[in-house]
């Protein structure tokens, strides 16, 4: 309830709310670059991030989260820029994607929630406020894709060649749901967001249109990433090549 008022709030402001993960990735050559990746639960945002990290373990010097599961996107007027903001210093995670008994050895800073339930959730403190509000401005913005394979026609990551093929995209909010929530098989839902968008869908509209023009505008990075996290036998092969097609692009825009 309190993340939909947020988003409806935010609309009302001029912002335009995602659900998805949100960071600034540094590397120790001293390139950079903040990535948005938008979907619907278990679609694989955080997964591939957290593979990213891993796998740049070496080359990484540091990863901030913006935003961990829900933000929005605002103008900058002056610098031609999309900002970046987040909703919450927690992480809301499902309580079976962590390490058995990690939440408990957090007890004294985690809330867990109906853990003898399906998709039992629990909190994380995973950033700051001033990390949350500082508006980092967004160099890539990703689709994250769970259901299509990977093949000649369908890369692990490609571009939108236009502002109205990537707004189709987000608007299908495609899915392959795989009960970690209610919800089950090949699903939709508008910008994978159900928390105000379909809500304002008027508003919403006019947001998306206004920021996806811009982006493609300012030059920023819009398009999908196969994570292919839904398709069984990729639970982990998945993300971590998704991350490998990730990391290559963010070196080749900075050092291109």
């Amino acid at each position: 309830m309190v993340l939909t008022l947020h988003n409806i709030i935010i609309m009302k402001q001029g912002r335009l709310p995602f659900h998805g993960a949100m960071v600034h990735l540094l590397f120790k050559s001293g390139i950079s670059a903040n990535v948005l990746i938008i979907g619907d639960t278990g679609a694989g945002k955080s997964e591939t991030l957290e593979a990213l990290r891993i796998i740049g373990d070496d080359c990484i010097s540091e990863l901030r989260i913006i935003a961990d599961d829900m933000g929005s996107l605002a103008l900058s007027k002056h610098h031609k820029q999309i900002l970046g903001y987040g909703t919450e210093i927690g992480a809301f995670v499902r309580l079976d994607d962590l390490q058995k008994g990690y939440a408990f050895g957090q007890i004294d800073r985690t809330i867990i929630m109906s853990p003898q339930k399906v998709n039992a959730r629990v909190v994380l403190p995973v950033t700051t406020l001033d990390e949350v509000l500082h508006g980092y401005p967004a160099d890539i913005i990703l689709y994250a894709n769970n259901y299509e394979e990977v093949d000649e026609d369908h890369p692990l990551m490609d571009t939108f060649s236009s502002c109205q093929e990537a707004l189709h995209v987000f608007r299908e909010g495609t899915t392959l749901a795989k009960g970690t929530t209610t919800a089950t098989g090949l699903v939709h839902s508008y910008f994978a967001n159900i928390f105000g968008p379909p809500q304002y869908r008027e508003v919403h509209e006019h947001l998306a249109e206004q920021t996806f023009r811009a982006a493609f505008k300012y030059g920023l990075y819009v398009g999908q990433l196969r994570t292919r996290l839904g398709i069984s036998g990729y639970e982990m092969k998945g993300p971590q090549e998704a991350a490998k097609a990730l990391f290559e692009l963010i070196s080749e825009r900075k050092t291109g």
